[in-house]
């Protein structure tokens, strides 16, 4: 007699316990238990930064950079992904996110945490930071604190530095509501003309003069006393305004959907359309409109209907509306005990000693590894000066994503090009809000005779590489870096980022090959020491966990230990939860947003889900397969997201060298998982909790620049080719 066959219930519930010791259901099959939803996990890494700013550990003036920081960052995230949810809403476009719900769900959502977390940030600074700033005697002004002497000065600075730059903009029948450009402070007043006519006038603050005023001081330990370019502009609107009486004046600000598409499709000339796609950008919709508290209802209803926004974003600050203008307080203080200790990046061993003339061979000899800030930036451009006066030099070819206002590394390819060499550069000009510094970068490169991409139709060319020819002895023999983060000096001193330099051959082969594929019509994917999305680094990535399940199931060691930005791919972490069931034990490190839940029974066991928030953004993608006592280890450029692993150009490298290996796992990773001081760990539900309870203490930022600092002794002198 066969045995009755039961049927597979559709659900399987388990039960787990939360931080507080209460038991939580989760159906592992429903999308809103099996994954956490991007937008919310974005959030919770916006809040792991507004708590820096309440950390003791941090100097004052960090903990305020810290409140400014995730001010600015909310920017971007009103501007990108609340732009592109609003968008859907409003077109009724029912795209869900990777936990089921729809953009109107995710909306209210984020509403919803955003309303407590704003009300955190007022708290921090009105109960915190600024009792302890005047405690240092650093203080922001209000005009009844205003004495005559200030007032004289102040009137003075005004007529001086930003009447002759203001334009009071009046709205009547024969003059229209002027158009309102994203993220600029404004003034909206109320005029009385007669007693019979009362009319409305827009006046923008100008960004060309700083945000905070700083008083004169007589002595290096006077009192820092600050005005807010806003009040000094309401406190002379007579000067404006002559023979007409001001009824009202509140500041408001609004924010524009930036996340618009760019029909690169229906291009002919890709720099001519994302020109005109940024001038586009500046009329986007309206997604949160800022208003001064005190503000008169009839006021607000006109700038409502005005500038497009619906009743749900305006939002009435009891404060100010522009947090970030304390970046400009902080760089006019000058107290180092209030900052950072500052830290001088280390020259790499390798790179120290007679450079000139061996700078080459070093890398002939073998990969080097660099790791910014703790590393200096130096050898990147040394590779290109010295691929620019080297004679035998005979190419250089070189992705750019984000080089920032400088660009000592585009100088560089400029020196090359006047050296004579053939030089070619992708230019990424979609690169969100860099694109007009690329593209004048872009014309600049040009203009020289470099041969300059603007980037692929549907594709972001986000990996960092460099490729340099050089004719030598043997034939020509490349030369590559790969890097995580972008060919930025600026950034390489506060992003924690990875740079390997070989001379490998097989290295230099692919990456040739993705340069003809980038600048030509080269369909090649055949990648062996490279993995390239996006042609096959899904399936090379997917190949690598699922050789780690296979591992486990046969009762050998098996291990994951990954560090990136970003987690959002919905397959990888399916992926990802099957190797948990099988027993590999899986450790991530994921700065930002993580659509992983760890720590589920059934389906996440094995899982264990960091984030490090500190001194440093960590940056860095670092991929460790344990492969049974044989690792394997890539990095790059790209995070486990959809639009890294699909839709962008992507590079990650081997490690060959099993020096760079240990360093990278028991050094890098190490140190950031075990980190008490910087590291939040992510429970099932979503939330984050502080480790720093946890001992021994330990900060991996401080830590790193002890080791590299330690490490920076005189290598031997090499032998030139």
């Amino acid at each position: 007699m066969s045995a009755k066959k039961t049927k597979k219930p559709e659900t399987e519930v388990v039960l787990t316990i939360d931080q507080e010791g209460a038991a939580v259901q989760y159906d592992v099959h429903d999308k809103r238990d099996r994954y956490i939803n991007r937008e919310y996990s974005w959030v919770a890494f916006n809040e792991r930064v507004l708590d820096q700013a309440k950390d003791l550990r941090h100097p004052l003036l960090e903990r305020v950079r810290f409140l400014a920081i995730f001010a600015n960052n909310l920017h971007e995230f009103w501007m990108v992904r609340v732009g592109g949810l609003t968008a859907l809403a409003l077109e009724h476009v029912e795209e869900r996110a990777i936990d089921g719900r729809t953009p109107t769900q995710q909306l209210h959502g984020i509403k919803r945490r955003l309303e407590a977390t704003l009300r955190e940030q007022e708290r921090i600074w009105r109960e915190e930071l600024e009792p302890a700033l005047e405690a240092e005697q650093i203080t922001i002004l209000e005009p009844e604190a205003w004495d005559d002497d200030i007032r004289a000065y102040l009137t003075d600075y005004f007529e001086r530095e930003i009447f002759p730059i203001l334009t009071p903009l009046a709205v009547d029948p024969g003059r229209p509501f002027p158009h309102i450009s994203n993220l600029s402070l404004n003034l909206a007043l109320q005029v009385e003309l007669n007693p019979e006519t009362t009319r409305f006038a827009r006046l923008k603050i100008p960004t060309s003069v700083p945000r905070m005023v700083l008083l004169p001081r007589e002595r290096h330990d006077s009192p820092y006393r600050f005005v807010r370019i806003e009040a000094l502009v309401k406190e002379n609107l007579d000067a404006l305004f002559p023979g007409v009486r001001i009824l009202s004046a509140h500041s408001f600000r609004l924010v524009r959907d930036a996340d618009q598409p760019l029909a690169e499709h229906e291009a002919n000339d890709l720099l001519m359309a994302m020109e005109r796609h940024l001038r586009r950008r500046h009329f986007g919709r309206v997604v949160r409109l800022e208003l001064e508290d005190g503000m008169s209802e009839q006021v607000r209803q006109m700038l409502i209907e005005n500038t497009g926004a619906t009743a749900n974003a305006a939002v009435t600050m009891t404060m100010a509306l522009d947090w970030t203008s304390l970046f400009d307080l902080i760089s006019q203080v000058n107290k180092p005990e209030l900052k950072y200790r500052s830290y001088t990046p280390a020259m790499p061993v390798v790179f120290q000693e007679d450079v000139e003339h061996s700078f080459f061979a070093r890398l002939r000899m073998g990969d080097r590894l660099v790791h910014h800030p703790y590393d200096s930036f130096d050898p990147v451009l040394e590779l290109l000066r010295h691929a620019a006066r080297d004679p035998r030099v005979v190419a250089i070819k070189q992705t750019l994503y984000r080089v920032g206002s400088h660009a000592p590394v585009v100088k560089a390819l400029l020196e090359a090009r006047r050296a004579g060499k053939q030089v070619a550069a992708m230019v990424e000009l979609k690169a969100r809000f860099d694109e007009e510094s690329n593209i004048e970068w872009a014309k600049t490169l040009e203009e020289e005779g470099v041969h300059v991409l603007y980037g692929l139709i549907g594709l972001k060319t986000h990996a960092k590489v460099t490729l340099v020819v050089r004719r030598e002895s043997a034939g020509l023999r490349r030369y590559v870096h790969i890097g995580t983060g972008n060919y930025n000096a600026g950034t390489a001193r506060i992003y924690t980022d990875l740079g390997l330099f070989t001379a490998r051959p097989e290295v230099g082969e692919d990456a040739s090959q993705l340069f003809n594929y980038l600048t030509g019509f080269s369909a090649y994917s055949r990648y062996t020491a490279l993995s390239v999305a996006p042609h096959g680094l899904r399936h090379d990535l997917t190949q690598l966990i699922q050789r780690e399940r296979d591992l486990a199931l046969d009762g050998r060691p098996a291990e994951l230990f990954f560090k990136m930005n970003s987690l959002t791919d919905g397959e990888i972490i399916d992926h990802l939860y099957e190797a948990s069931q099988a027993g590999v034990q899986i450790k991530l490190i994921v700065r930002g947003a993580c659509c992983l839940r760890p720590g589920v029974p059934g389906m996440s066991d094995n899982i264990e889900v960091r984030s490090v928030v500190g001194r440093l953004l960590e940056h860095s993608r670092i991929y460790y397969f344990g492969n049974d006592g044989n690792a394997e280890i890539l990095m790059g450029s790209a995070d486990l997201m959809g639009r890294n692993i699909d839709r962008r150009v992507e590079v990650l490298v081997r490690v060959a060298e099993e020096a760079h290996k240990e360093y990278l796992h028991d050094v890098v990773l190490a140190s950031c998982w075990n980190d008490t001081i910087n590291n939040y760990e992510l429970q099932p539900n979503g939330e984050y909790i502080s480790r720093q309870d946890k001992e021994p203490a330990l900060d991996s930022h401080r830590f790193l620049m002890d080791w590299h600092t330690l490490a920076a002794i005189k290598p031997p002198v090499m032998d030139e080719d």
